[in-house]
């Protein structure tokens, strides 16, 4: 592609005298900006992937992945046994959940209640994994189990006993008031996940049923799958099945913060694509300056036989060049960077005392960061595209310069 004269012209090029000192420092400006440009962005894109994994993880670690409401009907066992029969490989789970408020110790606080069967399997590895106080077996009726953080908030411990209230109103001599009920607190749990742990408060479906003043005809079915991401496949499946029912899927619950952490990250992308661009100017304004400067070697070199063509191939090899290594150490160090992106973090937080990023925003108690290695391809092409658009047009005026006007004067 590129003829052994060109590539040594080229070399040359790379290498100005000291008179022209200062292409040597635009050489360096473009260098240093492209290389910036490009391990920013794959930082930043490793952060936003793996802010998205991680997020999505505790989401299917804490929820079911399809969910089957009765919508006014009964959920029938020969249904159950269809669903069985038809999809072998899923987990199936029975809970009823809804509003209500925990008081204690002249604190009061609204939850999501949410009631289980500790016999399903899915339900028992849960509280396995993340409980951090008690035991399940002592997960009986009028106990529950509490989230860390809601019991921090609230200044509750594993003995302690407290009230719920439902949305449910029952109807009294005083008048329809909400249905409320002592419960003892039987464990507290972690997940890490924090608008999670302050927000649910599990006990036994019986419990929940009673205190929503509902029969167990009106429980939900919980379905659990291997692959979650084909959670809306099973969905439609199991609709056709029986209309009857409400069916929806975890991704339907986070639509919109799916969707915007897609625009955000696309936003981002080409945003920070903007510093990548910025750089390769100084390729163009680098690139116009040196061959102006080499006018007259230009013009020996065309008065010697060497072809327009091959002249602009080493003034765009020059840029190229630059616009190579730059964006191959940019991607190293990316690449480095976010595979160390939490040890970086402590150490910066450590340093300067600041809290980089707060758990209680993120709902994450590290700084996530997923490798992929799609995007950093993607990265690395546009960057070399970029380079080699920036080398082109400047070496493009060669081939309007006139031979004998360039010795004219020398």
């Amino acid at each position: 592609m590129f003829t052994k004269a060109e590539r040594l012209i080229s070399l040359r090029n790379l290498r100005p005298k000291k008179k022209e000192g200062f292409l040597k420092i635009i050489s360096i400006f473009s260098f240093l900006g492209i290389m910036l440009g490009v391990s920013i962005l794959i930082i930043v894109m490793s952060v936003m992937n793996g802010f998205k994994t991680e997020l999505t993880k505790k989401i299917l670690g804490l929820n079911p992945h399809v969910v089957i409401q009765p919508n006014g009907f009964t959920i029938e066992k020969e249904f159950i046994i269809k669903l069985k029969n038809n999809f072998k490989e899923i987990s199936l789970s029975q809970s009823y959940s809804g509003e209500g408020i925990i008081i204690s110790n002249e604190n009061a606080k609204g939850v999501i209640l949410k009631g289980v069967n500790t016999n399903d399997k899915i339900i028992s590895n849960f509280f396995e994994k993340y409980i951090l106080e008690g035991n399940l077996s002592e997960f009986e009726s009028n106990k529950i189990f509490i989230g860390s953080e809601l019991a921090f908030n609230l200044n509750l411990k594993q003995g302690d006993t407290l009230s719920l209230m439902s949305s449910t109103f029952i109807a009294t001599p005083l008048g329809s008031l909400p249905k409320q009920e002592n419960f003892k607190i039987a464990g507290i749990f972690n997940t890490g996940f924090l608008e999670f742990d302050q927000n649910i408060v599990f006990l036994n479906i019986e419990d929940a049923l009673s205190i929503f003043n509902e029969e167990s005809r009106n429980q939900n079915l919980e379905i659990y799958l291997k692959d979650p991401l084909e959670a809306n496949f099973y969905k439609e499946k199991i609709q056709k099945i029986n209309q009857n029912y409400f069916v929806y899927s975890w991704s339907d619950l986070n639509k919109s913060l799916f969707s915007a952490l897609k625009v955000e990250r696309n936003v981002m992308f080409i945003i920070l694509s903007l510093i990548i661009i910025v750089a390769a100017f100084n390729i163009i304004s680098g690139l116009t300056i040196l061959i102006k400067n080499k006018t007259k070697e230009i013009a020996i070199l065309k008065t010697l036989g060497l072809s327009n063509k091959s002249i602009k191939k080493t003034f765009f090899l020059t840029g190229l060049t630059i616009g190579f290594f730059a964006t191959v150490t940019g991607t190293i160090l990316g690449i480095l960077v976010s595979l160390n992106i939490e040890k970086l973090r402590a150490f910066l937080a450590s340093v300067f005392n600041l809290e980089i990023f707060p758990s209680d925003i993120y709902f994450l108690e590290q700084l996530p960061s997923e490798i992929n290695f799609d995007s950093i391809i993607l990265v690395f092409i546009i960057s070399i595209i970029i380079s080699a658009i920036s080398s082109y047009l400047p070496a493009m005026r060669i081939s309007k310069m006139s031979t004998f006007r360039a010795l004219r004067y020398e």
